[in-house]
This record gives C-alpha cells, sequence and structure tokens, in this order.
C-alpha cells in the first residue's frame, strides 16, 4: 500500500503500490507503471556520472481527488469509487489476509489497468531532473533530497507495504538493482539494497 514519504516541495506525499495484482505506482497525482519507473531509473543511473541529467517520462495524472477514489473504501470493499474504485471491481482484496502480497507479475495486468486509468487519468510528459551535484531529484513538480529519493526506490524493492508475494521480485526490479549497484555515484551514492 501507498505510504507517507517526504519530499523537498510538497512536505508528506503518498507513493507506492496500492492494488497487489497491478504494478501500478502512485506518486500523490502522478501514476506510472513500475516497469516504467525502474526503466526511467536503469536510465537514470546510466547517466549518474553526468554533471547534470535531465530526461523525460510519461505518466498519467489525476487531477481530482474524488476521480483518484476512495483507497480504504476499495480495501475494505464498502466504496467504489474513481479510478481506484473501478481498480478494486476487477482485482478485490483478498480474503485472507496472508494472501495480502504484492505480486511479483502484476506487470501483466497492465493492458486492462491502463484501460481504466484513461477514464480518469490524462497522460503528462514530465521533466526528470537530477541537480549538478547528485543530491537531490525533480520528478516533475515533486523535489527529493538523494536519501528521500533512495526511499523511494528501496520502497519498491521491498515490494512496497506488504512486500514481494515469497519474496519475489520480478526481473524488471533485478535489472534496475543491478544498473544502480553498477553505476553507484550521484543520486544513488550509498543506497543499500537488502536481500
Amino acid at each position: 500500500m501507498p505510504l507517507a514519504f517526504d519530499s523537498l516541495s510538497h512536505g508528506s506525499i503518498a507513493f507506492g503500490f496500492f492494488n497487489i495484482e497491478s504494478d501500478m505506482l502512485l506518486c500523490d497525482r502522478y501514476f506510472m507503471f513500475a516497469t516504467e519507473f525502474c526503466a526511467g531509473i536503469e536510465d537514470i543511473a546510466e547517466n549518474s556520472d553526468a554533471q547534470s541529467y535531465q530526461t523525460f517520462w510519461q505518466v498519467q495524472f489525476i487531477r481530482a481527488d474524488a476521480d483518484i477514489g476512495d483507497l480504504a473504501g476499495a480495501i475494505h470493499g464498502v466504496r467504489f469509487t474513481g479510478f481506484i474504485g473501478d481498480l478494486y471491481r476487477c482485482f478485490s482484496f483478498p480474503q485472507r489476509p496472508a494472501d495480502f502480497k504484492q505480486k511479483p507479475e502484476g506487470f501483466k495486468t497492465q493492458t486492462r489497468v491502463s484501460q481504466l486509468i484513461a477514464n480518469y487519468g490524462e497522460p503528462l510528459g514530465i521533466s526528470v531532473l537530477i541537480a549538478r551535484d547528485g543530491t537531490e531529484i525533480q520528478i516533475g513538480d515533486y523535489r527529493f533530497n538523494r536519501a528521500q529519493f533512495q526511499e523511494l526506490i528501496l520502497y519498491i524493492w521491498r515490494g512496497g507495504f506488504p512486500r514481494w508475494r515469497g519474496e519475489i521480485r520480478p526481473a524488471y526490479l533485478i535489472r534496475m538493482r543491478d544498473k544502480i549497484l553498477r553505476h553507484c555515484s550521484g543520486i544513488f551514492k550509498g543506497v543499500a539494497f537488502e536481500g
């Protein structure tokens, strides 16, 4: 589930997975698949020695809270509003608490999840800019220092809350970690992966 993470620009924001059947992430009002996020991180890692680096990511942007929906209501099966409500109608919260684990094959639902979010979001190209000294990153409107940004990456590595089912990580995540560790400088300096 999404957790509260600190940012330099917006204080505490929600970031993370929000349905165990999908690999979609939210960063406040930006939505993107973890496969895309990790590919973007790999690109940044390959350029982490540069003085500064700018790239562009494609996200889905949802303006209104009502269009995002009510995560708690959807999890409890009592209020299915907005995009999150539609998603939980398709992929409901598990009956058994032991089954509440992020599924490493969540990328297989991307076609269906893309169809659902198209009813609420709008495609948006955002700039991703790494500061000259590698101590800050700006992702669209959101700025993070090195430690804050690394927490986002480590959250995905763990499988968020409740972690990856069977501690099995998808291949795209392993590729991202390996690329970061080969280019462990700038914004990635000092990052420590567990497991």
